[in-house]
């Protein structure tokens, strides 16, 4: 399947869905974006593509890039230099044990909507929003090949 194929437009919209709700609490930004293939180190390739979406320009430098690979079975979610200075050593850990315990399970819509929630969760600790946030970046899905 290639990556645009990957999730029915219901999982997709679900996904968005979640992105919003957990951007209701906080000034975070979060992104997914999927890709068929992945060549080389998958979290240099979320790296790139982080920088790429312009990600690393919110005003808070609170973004959280959620990237999935597809054929490969390869995923990585990274956060901006904002994010990784406040919260605790095993933030990221927690969130990819998380996702991999769905995945597993070929479970990547329920894996990504657990994972953004609690993303949202944590970053509302330390971002929590504030009148006139605005939403810096799309909450849709984005896709490359």
């Amino acid at each position: 399947k290639s990556a645009k194929d990957f999730f029915s437009k219901e999982q997709r919209d679900d996904i968005r869905q979640a992105i919003l709700n957990s951007e209701l609490d906080t000034s975070g930004e979060i992104r997914v974006h999927i890709e068929t293939s992945c060549k080389g180190d998958v979290l240099d390739r979320a790296a790139f593509i982080f920088d790429k979406m312009g990600m690393q320009k919110t005003e808070k430098r609170n973004g959280v890039l959620f990237y999935l690979a597809v054929k490969n079975r390869r995923f990585a979610v990274i956060g901006d230099t904002g994010i990784n200075t406040v919260v605790a050593e095993n933030f990221w850990d927690d969130i990819k044990k998380l996702l991999l315990n769905h995945f597993r399970e070929e479970r990547f819509t329920e894996g990504l909507i657990e994972g953004i929630d609690l993303v949202g969760t944590r970053l509302k600790q330390h971002f929590p929003y504030q009148t006139g946030d605005v939403n810096e970046l799309s909450d849709d899905i984005s896709f490359g090949k």
